[in-house]
């Protein structure tokens, strides 16, 4: 796939500005556990994170495509895009679903970095990717509506000023298809936090910054509902579908990475007197990562393009969040494997990315429910679960 000029130049630009976030300065925020706000700001300063906000509210009306790119891109400079990746994906729901003065309020801010929409409020404990039987119950009492229950893995909360929040507003007993009764707020979460939101750390195998969050009680405006009344589910979907893209670009990103530095390093280890990327046993495995990442790469921007033209891009988004996510966890082990002892370094970013890398087979959605979306609604075999 060859870029335009104007990914191509959208590259360069995210590049450069990667370069002022070296390798020390992710180390240093992971033995921390300390969320990198000195570069989400940089990437608000450079437009990045509002890439997806149309012009007349102060973004860049960028594609999903483009923005895939910028994502991508931050990966392979050996930077972490987890840290902000979820304002470009809950951007689409917003955009799509949102009225005109909910737009009118908080993308302006948005874009201008005044606010943090990071926050997606959706999977619970004992539903986890059963999203549609999630407790979470928002009431409606008189303009509020008052919002009971506990979300988790809602990743970057603490440092999110709106959230993006799935909630049950009609028993499962009372409707008649189960994709019904869920509904979609925006959540001004700089009048709740401490007000009925309480928001719990996790730590993880990662820097993820994620958290579990708690409602108690807690009441919201009547104008934070996005869309109509029970059909939250239908309006996430098409957020879910941006969020695999850009998380597949993510790795197809981590996966540049890690066959960069693998390659370098053995263009540069010497042992028994010759570099050991001489050795086949050692190019060969770099060498499948590479076209295993270049295949990948393809269905990811095929994803994007399948997105920007509208209609249902569920296939497409599946398969390259599949693909991608195998990719990169491939080209990390490699990466890791061709660095030997070195791999567990904390000085070569390695063992870091590794850590991160692992986690994209598993969420946002996991190998084994896309492929059982991949059986039942594209190859038309039976419902497996």
């Amino acid at each position: 796939m060859k870029d335009t000029e104007e990914l191509a130049e959208i590259r360069r630009a995210v590049r450069s500005l990667c370069e002022e976030f070296p390798g020390e300065y992710w180390r240093e925020k992971d033995r921390d556990r300390a969320y990198p706000g000195e570069f989400v700001d940089a990437l608000t300063k450079a437009g990045f994170l509002a890439a997806l906000i149309p012009e007349e509210f102060g973004g860049s009306g960028l594609s999903l495509d483009a923005a895939a790119v910028i994502m991508e891109e931050i990966q392979a400079a050996g930077c972490n895009g987890a840290a902000a990746h979820a304002q470009m994906y809950v951007m689409n729901t917003l955009l799509r679903y949102g009225s005109a003065e909910q737009k009118a309020a908080y993308l302006p801010g948005i874009a201008a970095g005044e606010l943090r929409l990071q926050a997606f409020g959706v999977s619970e404990p004992t539903s986890g990717t059963d999203t549609l039987s999630l407790r979470t119950f928002a009431q409606r009492d008189g303009d509020d509506y008052v919002v009971n229950g506990q979300k988790i893995w809602t990743s970057r909360a603490e440092h999110s000023d709106l959230m993006m929040l799935l909630a049950r507003t009609t028993p499962r007993d009372k409707v008649e298809k189960k994709t019904e009764g869920l509904s979609l707020f925006l959540v001004n979460m700089r009048d709740v936090v401490g007000n009925g939101m309480t928001i719990k750390p996790i730590r993880t195998m990662m820097n993820h910054s994620t958290t579990e969050v708690f409602f108690d009680d807690m009441r919201i405006p009547a104008s934070a509902l996005i869309g109509e009344e029970g059909k939250g589910f239908r309006y996430i979907l098409s957020g879910m579908n941006a969020e695999r893209i850009l998380i597949a670009a993510e790795c197809i990103g981590d996966a540049k990475w890690f066959i960069e530095k693998a390659t370098d390093y053995a263009k540069d280890r010497n042992v028994f007197s010759n570099p050991i990327g001489k050795n086949q046993g050692v190019q060969f495995p770099i060498a499948r990562c590479y076209a295993q990442m270049r295949a990948a790469e393809l269905m990811v921007h095929d994803a994007a393009q399948a997105f920007d033209e509208g209609g249902n891009a569920g296939e497409e988004a599946n398969m390259a969040k599949m693909l991608a996510s195998e990719a990169s966890w491939a080209a990390a082990d490699m990466c890791v494997q061709t660095h030997g002892g070195f791999g567990f370094a904390e000085e070569y970013d390695v063992e870091r990315k590794f850590r991160e890398a692992r986690l994209y087979t598993v969420a946002p959605i996991s190998t084994n429910l896309i492929l059982s979306y991949l059986a039942e609604h594209v190859l038309g075999l039976p419902r497996s679960y």
